[in-house]
């Protein structure tokens, strides 16, 4: 069968939206017959009929809601792919992290990887869904931990963080050589659930008194004065990786990949 072109997956689409030739047609700056015409012969390619047709209504088929699905998914795919070609086109390979991650862990990544092979810049997208900015096209890669949904991403471990207690300053925790997630949970101020602030915002609630918290040490270069990190025993740590998208070929991540090891 001839390849479905991209036209033709709009056009079903136009009548899936609105249920309505005359009205897909005005969307699409066409006429209805055309319009009408086209569906049809996707439809004898196909091999089944995408919609009921009536003098009142038009209603999708069994057949027709499967293929709603599928061309939405493939359309979406072509405008990712899009995207990444244009940033890759540009030379600015943009990493996905949420806000507040270490500082250090950071500069170790964007220049290890700028140093190492010049020419291209890096930059950082900051948000808390790195996984959608990478599956819709808007970051080349992000830092993730393990625990997150992975689905459609290739992954590589590139650092593992050991836990530690931030505890503010001058508090009878402070002074502790090493901490149990039992000495913690006799604070009210504990919690195991981190609020959905960045790191900063974290800190700051820590050095008020208001929260104690367990985070990955490379947020120890970000502490102040007023708050100290107390290594945690008895908890696993937490492993962060570099995620793109799977089966990707660009050779910009392997490069990024390289300058990690």
């Amino acid at each position: 069968m001839k390849r479905i072109e991209v036209r033709e997956l709009e056009y079903f689409l136009a009548v899936a939206d609105t249920l309505h030739f005359a009205q897909a047609a005005e969307r699409l700056g066409i006429a209805p017959p055309p319009l009408s015409r086209a569906i049809a012969h996707l439809e004898r390619r196909l091999g089944a009929k995408l919609f009921e047709r009536t003098s009142r209504r038009v209603e999708p088929t069994p057949a027709g809601r499967v293929f709603e699905v599928e061309a939405r998914n493939t359309l979406r795919a072509l405008d990712q792919a899009v995207r990444r070609v244009q940033q890759a086109g540009r030379g600015v390979l943009r990493i996905a992290t949420p806000p507040g991650t270490g500082a250090g862990l950071l500069r170790e990544l964007v220049r290890g990887y700028v140093v190492r092979f010049g020419g291209d810049t890096v930059e950082l997208v900051f948000t808390r869904k790195q996984t959608t900015a990478v599956r819709d096209g808007r970051a080349d890669a992000a830092l993730v931990c393990s625990d997150e949904e992975l689905t459609g991403l290739d992954v590589q471990t590139i650092a593992t963080e050991q836990p530690v207690a931030l505890v503010p300053e001058g508090h009878p925790l402070a002074s502790e050589q090493a901490l149990t997630s039992a000495d913690l949970r006799q604070d009210p101020a504990y919690t195991a659930d981190l609020p959905p602030v960045g790191l900063d915002a974290l800190i700051d609630l820590v050095a008020t008194g208001q929260l104690l918290a367990v985070v990955g040490d490379s947020a120890v270069d970000r502490l102040g004065p007023y708050v100290t990190a107390v290594p945690v025993t008895g908890l696993p740590p937490r492993e962060v990786l570099l995620a793109w998208p799977a089966g990707s070929h660009d050779p910009r991540i392997d490069d990024l990949l390289a300058a990690t090891s």
